[in-house]
């Protein structure tokens, strides 16, 4: 009696007209499905999208979301991870300019067009103003199921930075330069989804238009100098002398 056929000699050309999935292709279709739960869960947020409505944006099979990416939640985490270079160029720009200006008080500006720029970048492609509206939509709200994208992600960033605005304004707390910190993201985060400068602006102005960024850098740049030198005339708080 013959031996069953090996796996190999089950392998067989393609029929004519059935090409082989190349592996360009199936990284084709994992970029695919990364775009589409980028894009869905930055327009609809995390908990209003499924895995179906993601298969059904990419045009593949549902299966074909779980063999890639796994669950719901770590195909969120994929998405930032793909990105995860330009947390990278963030951070080295940072300690570029604390390199160059040993972290003093004229590095202030610097360290701000370091934190806003590389993010204002990403909307010069529909993918990458994707994910600025995903951060300032999700991340930003920083909900528990959520966290380890915080934790992974942007914590290492934000250490980095308060670290580096408390070297430049040192008689402040640290404390303060993390309060700085938080309310220049905030900054941040609402210019990345605002859509309202068209009609506040009486038509005058855009979203994403190049010429808020400078304006963008100066506002966070004083905001914090504000926070962490205060004029004498203001009142602090007992908690927050240095």
């Amino acid at each position: 009696m013959p031996a069953p056929p090996t796996p190999a000699a089950h392998s067989k050309e393609p029929a004519p007209g059935r090409p082989r999935a190349t592996d360009a292709a199936r990284r084709d279709r994992r970029a695919d499905i990364l775009l589409a739960a980028e894009r869905l869960f930055a327009q609809r947020g995390y908990h209003a999208v499924s895995l179906r409505q993601i298969a059904a944006e990419a045009g593949v099979p549902l299966a074909l979301v779980s063999y890639h990416h796994g669950s719901k939640q770590e195909l969120f985490h994929a998405i930032f991870a793909h990105w995860k270079p330009t947390l990278d160029d963030r951070l080295q720009r940072l300690a570029e300019v604390r390199r160059q200006t040993d972290g003093g008080s004229d590095a202030l500006p610097r360290i701000v067009q370091a934190f806003v720029e590389p993010v204002l970048q990403l909307r010069s492609s529909a993918e990458g103003e994707y994910y600025a509206m995903l951060v300032a939509r999700e991340v930003a709200l920083g909900s528990s199921d959520l966290g380890s994208v915080l934790h992974d992600f942007f914590d290492p960033l934000a250490h980095a930075f308060i670290d580096a605005l408390h070297a430049a304004r040192p008689q402040a707390t640290r404390t303060q330069a993390a309060w700085a910190y938080q309310f220049a993201l905030g900054a941040l985060l609402h210019h990345l989804c605002d859509k309202r400068i068209g009609p506040l602006s009486r038509g005058q102005a855009l979203p994403n238009e190049a010429q808020a960024a400078p304006l963008l850098q100066r506002f966070i740049c004083c905001g914090i100098d504000a926070v962490l030198n205060p004029p004498s005339s203001l009142p602090v708080s007992e908690g927050d002398t240095p």
